[in-house]
């Protein structure tokens, strides 16, 4: 089953400093919740959020786990490119959006004694998180910076442009939607 975008019916804008705000809002509310000795970040959205959670809270043990299930606007079939195993009584789990749930009771399985922090919940995935700052509803897409350019408009990455390939490689094929 695909979801498209025309569930999506609001647009919720983020700057830089609005995003680096609520993860330091975020990392404020961990402090007093646990001791923690790693942080495991969903990739790839969860890259910027646990980078600014491990600073705040001085975390030198940054990991990831890579989950693939949006193409641009669309959620589609879920792939693990790479998981992530161990003793997880102590670690904080990061992403930035919980949305449908989906990916994050994949890494909850992988996971199931670690915390599970994100920025922003939709209402759908919200109980598969232990914490998190703000809520927005299920019909919202959240714009991030990483995304767009000051307009709020959605630009494309530089290697989905490039018209000429590097020196000595082949241009690459088009990547094809996931399902």
């Amino acid at each position: 089953m695909s979801l498209s975008d025309d569930r999506y019916r609001k647009v919720y804008p983020l700057t830089w400093d609005q995003l680096h705000q609520d993860c330091r809002a975020l990392a404020w509310r961990l402090l007093d919740i646990g001791e923690w000795k790693r942080i495991v970040a969903i990739a790839r959205g969860g890259l910027v959020p646990a980078a600014i959670v491990a600073r705040e809270l001085d975390i030198h043990f940054v990991d990831t786990v890579c989950v693939s299930s949006y193409t641009i606007r669309t959620q589609g079939k879920t792939r693990i490119l790479k998981d992530v195993a161990g003793d997880d009584s102590d670690w904080l789990i990061v992403d930035d959006l919980v949305d449908t749930g989906r990916t994050a009771r994949i890494v909850r399985e992988m996971l199931p004694r670690a915390h599970f922090a994100t920025v922003y919940a939709k209402p759908d995935g919200r109980p598969e998180v232990d914490t998190y700052i703000t809520e927005v509803s299920q019909d919202t897409w959240i714009l991030f910076p990483w995304d767009s350019q000051p307009q709020y408009e959605y630009i494309q990455p530089i290697v989905s442009i490039r018209s000429v390939p590097p020196a000595g490689r082949e241009r690459p094929a088009p990547r094809e939607p996931l399902e």
